[in-house]
């Protein structure tokens, strides 16, 4: 199985904590993340902005967590994460500053891949990096894209020799 690494924006977390559909694509990843299905990226920053933002009142009202409940999915997310300090993006700016901690975590990583729902940086992009919509994990085209060929179909041997 094909593993990528990825870095999910705040707006992914705090969807998929909030939205009411489970199979909502927000939520299928952060479920990845918490069971540790998926290679993702954290830094100091980045959690931090993740805590930041769970525990505004109004998000908190929304999904009706506890400081300490926030803390332990946290806790989790840090367990199953590829832990990263990376140095600030010197070469290029991100297109609001607030988010100048991505930017950094791309330029140390070219192979992972954002995942936002922030259309400032889908449509401003980091030259040289990729930046998909929730919608795209585990989608078939990026699939397809990551391994630059058409999917084969195989048939088993079994199958041949009976055909034959």
């Amino acid at each position: 199985m094909l593993m990528r690494l990825w870095i999910v924006d705040t707006n992914v977390v705090v969807s998929g904590l909030i939205g009411r559909d489970p199979e909502s694509p927000t939520a299928k990843i952060l479920n990845d993340m918490i069971a540790g299905e998926m290679v993702f990226l954290l830094s100091p920053m980045l959690l931090a902005e993740y805590r930041a933002v769970l525990l505004r009142p109004g998000i908190a009202m929304r999904h009706g967590l506890s400081e300490p409940e926030i803390d332990q999915i946290l806790i989790e997310l840090t367990a199953n994460a590829k832990w990263s300090e990376p140095k600030d993006d010197d070469q290029h700016q991100a297109p609001d500053r607030g988010d100048r901690h991505l930017w950094a975590l791309l330029c140390s990583h070219p192979e992972a891949i954002l995942l936002t729902g922030d259309r400032l940086l889908l449509e401003n992009p980091r030259p040289g990096s990729q930046i998909k919509l929730p919608a795209d994990y585990k989608s078939p085209q990026l699939i397809k894209h990551l391994l630059n060929q058409a999917p084969k179909k195989y048939k088993s041997k079994t199958l041949q020799t009976q055909a034959d």
